[in-house]
């Protein structure tokens, strides 16, 4: 089989980097090393954080960005964080949350944020001469997807991060989250098919409900991707690494230890894999990268050219 490179989406570090701690060196230095497994775009995602340190990683990605000559293609940042319900938190510390305002944006705002991850929901209660947080964001051009959220309605959207996960679920009586995004066939939707954040039998619905050019597959992946680390701080919390999945000491999955291409593998394995996955960023974002993948009928990367 041969593809297109990956183009990852969302995922906070792998090889030991965390992107909210990370220097201009260190993201130069996965955006290498996750090129020579696949992977030939990225957007580095970063997880809630104080106002203060999201500016400083905002700069120094960016900063990464003018400096590169190769490795991954660094396309813009991914937000995950700050304007989320605290009600789905996952693994995100509440005590950095800020209400979902115009205002509160501008004060980390960067024409280098191509994607904001934030709860809808919490954005109606702020429209001010006709305009919220969505609005705003969409009308610079910003990717905008609900996640961490429980509301139902996603007008003005354009995808929702990472499916079933930290979002209402599907319930045959009220809207959900979870059931818009399922019925909606204009959204993107983001989905972590590492083997544990979502089972076999809800990645076949999603499937069969969206059409196949609305899926995004993304890793979420933590910095314990490709090492041996046990254990390590995530997102103010410390975080326990098994070897297979990365949990809080309370159990939440804080993301996962797989990058992309190990998903695509997994996925695979189990019969679900449609190379249409692997086109939708180019068409979601409007991006182009020149190279191609060759995989084996194992779903190993063979060629990278």
């Amino acid at each position: 089989m041969i593809t297109k490179l990956l183009i990852e989406q969302h995922f906070h570090g792998a090889y030991g980097v965390d992107f909210n701690k990370a220097t201009v060196n260190d993201v130069l230095d996965v955006a290498k090393k996750i090129k020579k497994d696949g992977v030939g775009g990225i957007f580095p995602t970063l997880v809630t954080d104080s106002v203060e340190n999201t500016q400083k990683q905002i700069k120094v990605i960016k900063e990464a960005s003018k400096k590169q000559k190769d490795g991954a293609k660094i396309f813009g940042i991914h937000l995950e964080g700050i304007f989320l319900n605290p009600e789905k938190k996952g693994i995100h510390n509440p005590a950095h949350f800020l209400e979902p305002t115009i205002e509160n944006f501008k004060k980390i705002a960067d024409d280098f944020i191509k994607i904001v991850t934030l709860a809808p929901e919490l954005c109606r209660a702020y429209m001010k001469n006709g305009e919220n947080l969505i609005t705003y964001l969409r009308n610079k051009g910003v990717k905008v997807q609900a996640g961490h959220c429980i509301g139902g309605d996603l007008t003005g959207c354009d995808g929702v991060t990472h499916m079933f996960n930290a979002m209402s679920g599907i319930n045959h009586r009220t809207k959900s989250t979870a059931l818009s995004a399922l019925i909606n066939d204009k959204l993107y939707t983001e989905v972590i098919a590492d083997g544990y954040h979502v089972n076999d039998d809800a990645l076949k619905l999603l499937f069969k409900s969206k059409p196949a050019d609305k899926i995004l597959l993304i890793s979420d992946s933590l910095p314990c991707a490709k090492t041996n680390l046990s254990s390590f701080v995530f997102a103010d919390e410390k975080v326990y690494f098994d070897g297979e999945k990365a949990t809080s000491a309370q159990g939440t999955l804080a993301g996962s230890s797989k990058i992309l291409p190990d998903i695509v593998k997994t996925l695979g394995k189990k019969g679900l894999f449609n190379p249409q996955f692997i086109e939708n960023p180019y068409k979601y974002h409007k991006v182009d990268l020149d190279g191609k993948l060759e995989w084996d009928e194992d779903f190993n990367i063979v060629s990278i050219s």
